[in-house]
């Protein structure tokens, strides 16, 4: 029997299960339908490992225990997923955690996203071709025969040079401008002394203004394909298809964002604030079923793992084949063909508070689009956290966790306590431990040596003060 087939039968005899009981329940039944604002949903995403939690809520009918009738739907890439989440044709989305910030601030299409529910912690890696792989080696520490990680961008500088010096553009791929993968993978250049560009929106998008490495959008299932054509030479993007690379032969993953930057989020899930205001009991009941999905994801070392994998290799979610999305989603990460090792929290999807939306993650988001000069003009330090609370919802979150505890489906210590500020403490968990302090993003942005900081922008492609 094909994995398809037997979820399709798991969630066949729940049905039959619910019908049994359902005179002795429909009168609750009723009630909580009669609570839901609306109870027929379709939520999109991104064939990408970490949209796990919309595929086990859905899976194991944590979902139909709310009383929703929920479609999943994939969509070809972020920006057709944003449109279609801000149009109202999906009620919300798996989403880059960064998303919802360049909308918030007219970057591109201006919209009012808000995400009640962190998807999941870390999940990428930057991979690299071959090619590019083998003149980063002689660089590369190296320990009992084997790279000594984190691998950090200053041993590819002698690559890039060699590149420019052929007048070739040494291109790398991200999968949106203002998504996670795109600050990610500047931060990792940026941090090896390698200038990954500048923004001057309106009049330039590019994000290539003083670039040395030229970074450019491609769809997260086209890169490893897209590499192995030799029209980039590496990408930062989540998983299977970092792993992909490594069982297909095409190249090397260099660098986790676990290593990168340690329990960073990654995904959100997003929707317009507008739906969230018709439909506040219904926006509740749904961050409830994924609050449940992550919880069973994670629970007890990670034992559901190999379950999930299973119901993630169906087409209908990531479609990749199960050993290679068990490859990063089982606590381990392959780098160089044969060289696995132990990265028990490459998927973090709730321990660590990692469902939980902190302002300070998204403040930290908001100073990376201003490094860059996708903020352009200089704000206060109070501008970033007021643009945090447009987007980011602990209180929804929490009225979902207390609900879970007085349902019995959860513990009260699975959570955040209740005077919860969202501000994690500063943290110099970086590869370049510059340490980050929420309440100070113009302090933080100060410490860069390569990034736009205090009142400086970007005008006619040069950086003034």
């Amino acid at each position: 029997m094909n994995q398809a087939s037997k979820f399709s039968l798991t969630r066949l005899a729940r049905a039959f299960s619910a019908a049994a009981v359902v005179t002795s329940l429909s009168f609750s039944a009723s009630l909580s339908a009669a609570e839901l604002e609306k109870d027929s949903l379709k939520f999109g995403f991104i064939k990408l490992t970490d949209m796990a939690p919309l595929a086990v809520a859905f899976e194991k009918g944590f979902f139909d225990d709310e009383g929703l009738s929920v479609q999943l739907e994939a969509q070809a890439n972020w920006k057709v997923l944003f449109d279609r989440v801000v149009s109202g044709e999906l009620d919300g989305a798996h989403m880059l955690a960064t998303l919802p910030f360049g909308a918030a601030i007219g970057y591109g299409t201006k919209a009012d996203i808000i995400s009640p529910f962190t998807m999941t912690l870390n999940g990428d890696a930057i991979t690299v071709s071959n090619d590019v792989w083998s003149q980063m080696k002689p660089q590369v520490p190296m320990k009992d025969g084997k790279s000594v990680h984190p691998i950090k961008a200053d041993t590819l500088k002698p690559v890039l040079e060699k590149y420019k010096a052929a007048g070739k553009p040494f291109n790398m791929a991200m999968t949106f401008p203002v998504g996670t993968h795109n600050m990610k993978l500047r931060y990792w250049l940026a941090a090896g002394g390698i200038n990954p560009g500048f923004y001057e929106p309106p009049a330039d998008t590019s994000g290539q203004i003083n670039a040395e490495a030229m970074l450019s959008v491609t769809p997260p299932p086209q890169m490893p394909a897209t590499m192995d054509s030799g029209t980039i030479v590496g990408y930062c993007v989540g998983e299977p298809w970092n792993q992909q690379a490594v069982f297909k032969g095409i190249g090397v993953p260099v660098i986790s964002d676990y290593e990168l930057m340690k329990n960073s989020p990654e995904k959100i899930f997003g929707l317009t604030k507008d739906f969230a205001e018709k439909n506040p009991n219904t926006t509740v009941a749904v961050v409830k079923a994924l609050i449940r999905a992550s919880m069973w994801l994670d629970a007890e070392n990670n034992k559901n793992r190999n379950e999930g994998v299973e119901m993630l290799s169906q087409k209908t979610y990531v479609g990749a084949d199960y050993e290679v999305i068990a490859n990063s989603m089982n606590g381990t990460f392959e780098y160089e063909k044969g060289d696995k090792r132990a990265l028990p929290d490459f998927n973090v999807f709730f321990r660590y508070n990692g469902s939980y939306p902190y302002y300070s993650d998204a403040v930290w988001s908001l100073t990376q689009m201003r490094r860059w000069g996708q903020i352009n003009e200089y704000k206060p330090d109070a501008w970033y956290m007021e643009t945090a609370k447009k987007v980011y919802r602990p209180d929804i979150y929490m009225k979902a966790a207390k609900a879970l505890i007085a349902e019995g489906k959860a513990q009260a210590s699975d959570f955040p306590s209740d005077s919860e500020t969202g501000m994690k403490p500063a943290s110099a968990d970086y590869i370049d431990s510059i340490a980050f302090d929420a309440s100070k993003p113009n302090d933080y942005l100060n410490k860069f040596p390569i990034g736009l900081k205090g009142k400086q922008k970007l005008v006619g492609g040069k950086i003034v003060e």
